[in-house]
């Protein structure tokens, strides 16, 4: 039996080859495919996209599959099946403690990788943590993941697509402060640079477009010489 085609899979792999290969295989199957040819495409995919799976190449240019599952990892947790052609189990070790859920040794059957596709994604679905209608809620401000969209006290908000992606940062990790070059490189994908102005200036937007008295906010508070947080 197919899973259902509203399941989007996301393949990021430095070699074409592979990335079509799978690209076919998950496609049969009744998937919808997005394909990335390193880590910091993935990341990118992943911000634009509501993406369910990800299945990951260790070794790839520009940011390696490690490090690309950390990041995800602070932010999402969608299941993640990493593949390698290192068979060590240093290396299997190394991927699953940073928070991948699966490790499959090239070359693999794509059989296999099917079938650990769909056990992956039924444990994601039946442990509840895929919900179907993505929505993030923190005292009366509402995000809509399906429809990139902002509400407060039920009236929708107009967000730039940074101020979005700061807001979706902030509300997903409610009561966690974050740091200017963190926010920078959480939302922009690459290092921080003389960020703090370019960031506070998002901030101030973000505040006069939700907050009833940006001077005294009710949400996006800062923390001094931190930060900033959503409040819980």
């Amino acid at each position: 039996m197919r899973m259902m085609a509203k399941f989007t899979v996301l393949v990021a792999d430095d070699d074409k080859e592979i990335r079509d290969g799978i690209e076919i295989y998950l496609r049969n199957e009744g998937y919808s495919v997005l394909k990335a040819a390193d880590g910091k495409e993935a990341l990118d995919l992943l911000t634009a996209n509501e993406i369910h799976l990800l299945i990951l190449d260790i070794m790839m240019p520009h940011m390696d599959g490690i490090t690309a599952t950390f990041k995800i990892r602070e932010v999402q947790n969608i299941p993640i099946i990493m593949l390698s052609a290192k068979a060590e189990d240093s290396d299997k070790i190394h991927g699953l403690s940073v928070g991948a859920d699966d490790y499959v040794t090239k070359p693999f059957h794509p059989l296999e990788l099917m079938a650990r596709v769909k056990s992956q994604l039924r444990r994601y679905v039946q442990l509840g943590t895929y919900d179907g209608q993505k929505k993030v809620e923190v005292d009366g401000l509402v995000l809509d993941e399906e429809a990139k969209e902002l509400s407060v006290d039920g009236k929708p908000v107009k967000l730039t697509p940074i101020e979005y992606k700061i807001t979706e940062l902030l509300m997903k990790n409610a009561g966690r402060v974050f740091s200017i070059n963190e926010i920078y490189e959480r939302v922009w994908n690459e290092e921080a640079y003389n960020a703090e102005n370019i960031v506070a200036v998002h901030i101030r937007k973000i505040r006069e477009k939700i907050e009833a008295d940006p001077k005294n906010p009710r949400y996006v508070k800062v923390v001094w010489g931190i930060g900033y947080k959503i409040e819980k």
